[in-house]
């Protein structure tokens, strides 16, 4: 039985207070690899001048929305005229101060889409620079801090840094890693420049984190045979994989306390046998699905290893190229599964932090199930 068919068994009549506890639990929420919390940047940073001088959006009611990496259901696609699995949903509040009220919601890219969004903002002037922003955000497959920063940068969109989560510190760390992930291909680069290595180094390592590819990285490029613009989207997508590769060192050991969580947590209330069936069940269909999803960012991941070890190890090309002008395609799926197994982690440690998660009571409970199952993938996938 899907996800959808068990909410409509189990809380029939309530439905409508389900889509209430959810939003309003989005208001107190951090924003995730899944969900951007317009609403809650501004209420800790809209006093801030960066933020009125490059908002997001510049229309003020789409700047308040909530914007959610969507996987779609059967009853979302007959929207949709091209098939697709995952949408950017926005959702407009009724009322920002009080979410019970629930909002207007719109999927980037349904039939239509622009116009209800037009109405819904009230906007009366240009909303074009929006909706590029939404057309760009929608071609992504998560809202990583990290990659929807230089996503929008590469599309010339100036946005303040309050809006992206990671940290300073997280950024240097990455920095890091990504030096030490193509210190191999530093080391065939630059092998006769004797002590000007390290400076080298750490030019390439920008290079490769810089929101446009330049000059620094022609001769890569060269190397490669590649056409620029196919080379560009190629190197964005091999630097979604290595912030994909970072972000997992941290995310693994973290969905591991957050599944034994998940597991052990007391449940409260009173419930009914449909829903304490429910229950018995949907921790183990969580756990064998994010063990589905963990196989498919490990083969993924592999495809690159393999590419790179080629380049850097056995000194041909070859695989890499054919790596890189598949990467765009590979970086989809990949950003999608980290971002589901990522959004788990992020909102049951923001919901619950280390050492407090002891008892939920049943409503809630089974609202945070049923948003963590039905973003899983089906389990012969």
């Amino acid at each position: 039985m899907s996800a959808h068919a068990r909410r409509r068994k189990i809380k029939p009549i309530n439905q409508a207070d389900r889509v209430t506890r959810s939003l309003r639990a989005l208001e107190h929420t951090a924003s995730t690899s899944r969900v951007l919390n317009l609403l809650a940047i501004e209420a800790e940073s809209g006093h801030r001048p960066e933020y009125g001088e490059q908002p997001l959006f510049q229309n003020k009611i789409l700047n308040t929305a909530l914007i959610i990496k969507h996987r779609l259901r059967n009853d979302d696609l007959y929207l949709f005229d091209e098939a697709r699995q995952t949408a950017t949903k926005v959702i407009i509040p009724f009322d920002r101060n009080d979410l019970k009220y629930g909002g207007q919601s719109v999927f980037v890219g349904q039939r239509g889409w622009q116009q209800m969004l037009i109405e819904a903002c009230n906007a009366s002037g240009n909303l074009s620079r929006d909706l590029e922003t939404l057309e760009a955000i929608d071609t992504l497959p998560s809202l990583d801090p990290f990659l929807l920063r230089e996503h929008l940068r590469r599309h010339r969109i100036a946005v303040a840094g309050c809006y992206f989560t990671l940290s300073p510190a997280d950024y240097e760390a990455m920095q890091g890693f990504v030096g030490m992930e193509i210190a191999h291909l530093i080391e065939l680069a630059y092998r006769d420049a004797g002590g000007l290595r390290r400076i080298h180094s750490a030019r390439l390592v920008e290079a490769l984190l810089a929101a446009d590819v330049d000059e620094r990285l022609e001769p890569l490029r060269n190397t490669l045979v590649m056409e620029g613009r196919s080379f560009r989207e190629g190197v964005f997508s091999w630097k979604g994989f290595l912030y994909y590769k970072w972000m997992l060192t941290k995310l693994w050991p973290m969905l591991t306390d957050v599944g034994a969580e998940i597991s052990a947590i007391t449940v409260t209330g009173q419930r009914d046998a449909e829903a304490d069936q429910y229950l018995d069940g949907v921790r183990k269909r969580l756990q064998g699905g994010v063990m589905v999803e963990r196989a498919a960012i490990l083969r993924t991941l592999k495809v690159y290893d393999d590419a790179f070890e080629s380049l850097t190890s056995n000194g041909r090309p070859q695989q890499f190229r054919d790596f890189l002008l598949r990467a765009p395609e590979l970086f989809l799926s990949l950003g999608e599964r980290v971002g589901v197994i990522s959004h788990i982690s992020s909102f049951w440690r923001y919901r619950f932090p280390k050492g407090q998660a002891t008892s939920v009571h049943v409503d809630e409970a089974i609202d945070i199930f049923m948003d963590f199952e039905a973003n899983l993938s089906p389990p012969n996938t």
